[in-house]
């Protein structure tokens, strides 16, 4: 197991649960964990720029195979040298496979033997994904972490369907693994595991992907429609079986209280679009709890949204001015939230490693949960 000794050091861990702090090794760029990584779905976190996600300090951000095999196309991609020089984006790079759009996105796709076949969501234009083409196109996007190919089912999925999604994913994450030890160039490639909130099938398909040699290992599946308390328990009931030598990273979960419950149970590296989807729909995070910009309450309030933050949006601007963005649609309202929250996750990850480190992660994960699990604070 050589690949996971390269990729991640776990340092310290927290006595009381799963929750550990270690260090990243992407292509010479350490990124210290659990990490929050902000998604740049089509090659761009919206309303930032490389300027921006570099000031923010991310090392680490989210592009997805799908939406960049369409657009700008993998002849673009290859032309530029990869996404990093098309963007001017010199840090890490992590890519979905795709997988998850493939089957979201369409209501049209037919599933084979080597692979899924689907119709572009822009076009209709016909295309087909298997495990080994999503790596050739995660070859030319240039992305340091690259993801299988994998049948994520839906929250409510029949255990039938769910055993299918298995054996898809099972199948595709061999073919994807001995693709890939063939050519590994400078790139690390995750398995994904699957299972619904069935525990048996979940625990089976840990033990699969767990078996092969991937650099990492990330949880596909939770989050997508399934009630919060049978997340928990599936988080809670797989935390003691995963591989804790190999990175452990929570696919497209990115609220506060999911992260506290990830990180208590092992997982090491997140990604979600809320922080600038909400952004960008008027909900910011503060060190008090989350702010609705466009309620009436802070028209004339000359203060920061949040007064404890130190993000240049705060100390130049008052929420009243933030809010009237809002208001009247301005494009600088996405911008200026979106590096608001991008700034909080940033700080909040910081300040969770720090409560690791020094024995009171407990604590910091009930102030948080509390502040997270209720309504709109008030001033």
């Amino acid at each position: 197991m050589s690949e996971q000794k390269m990729i991640y050091r776990s340092r310290v861990s927290d006595p009381n649960s799963f929750a550990r702090t270690g260090t990243l090794s992407l292509n010479g760029i350490e990124i210290p964990t659990p990490v929050f990584m902000p998604v740049g779905t089509r090659g761009a976190v919206k309303s930032l720029d490389s300027d921006d996600i570099d000031e923010l300090g991310y090392e680490l951000i989210l592009g997805n195979t799908y939406h960049l095999y369409l657009r700008p196309g993998t002849e673009v991609l290859e032309k530029f040298g990869g996404l990093k020089n098309f963007v001017s984006y010199k840090k890490a790079l992590l890519t979905d496979s795709g997988g998850f759009q493939v089957f979201s996105l369409n209501s049209l796709v037919k599933f084979k033997q080597e692979g899924v076949e689907f119709r572009s969501h822009i076009d209709g234009s016909p295309h087909f994904f298997t495990p080994q083409k999503v790596i050739d196109i995660q070859r030319a996007i240039g992305s340091d972490i690259m993801m299988v190919l994998d049948d994520c089912p839906p929250g409510d999925g029949t255990v039938s369907r769910i055993k299918d999604a298995l054996d898809r994913t099972h199948r595709w994450a061999e073919e994807a693994v001995n693709y890939w030890m063939k050519d590994k160039r400078n790139q690390f490639l995750f398995g994904i595991f699957q299972g619904g909130t069935n525990l048996d099938l979940r625990l089976e398909s840990l033990d699969k992907i767990r078996s092969l040699p991937f650099s990492g290992i990330a949880i596909g599946g939770l989050s997508v429609g399934e009630p919060r308390p049978d997340f928990i328990r599936t988080m809670e009931g797989i935390s003691s079986y995963t591989d804790r030598t190999r990175p452990l990273y929570l696919m497209g979960v990115g609220t506060v209280p999911d992260i506290l419950e990830g990180v208590r149970n092992g997982v090491d590296m997140f990604d979600c679009v809320l922080p600038t989807r909400n952004a960008r729909n008027g909900q910011v995070f503060t060190s008090q709890g989350k702010v609705n910009l466009r309620n009436e309450k802070w028209k004339l309030l000359d203060e920061p949204m949040d007064p404890e933050c130190e993000c240049k949006v705060c100390k130049r601007y008052s929420i009243g001015y933030i809010r009237h963005l809002h208001h009247v649609k301005e494009l600088s309202a996405f911008s200026l939230s979106t590096y608001h929250n991008l700034h909080f996750m940033k700080k909040f990850m910081k300040e969770l490693r720090h409560s690791i480190e020094v024995g009171n992660f407990s604590e910091f994960f009930v102030k948080w949960k509390n502040l997270y699990e209720r309504p709109e604070i008030s001033r």
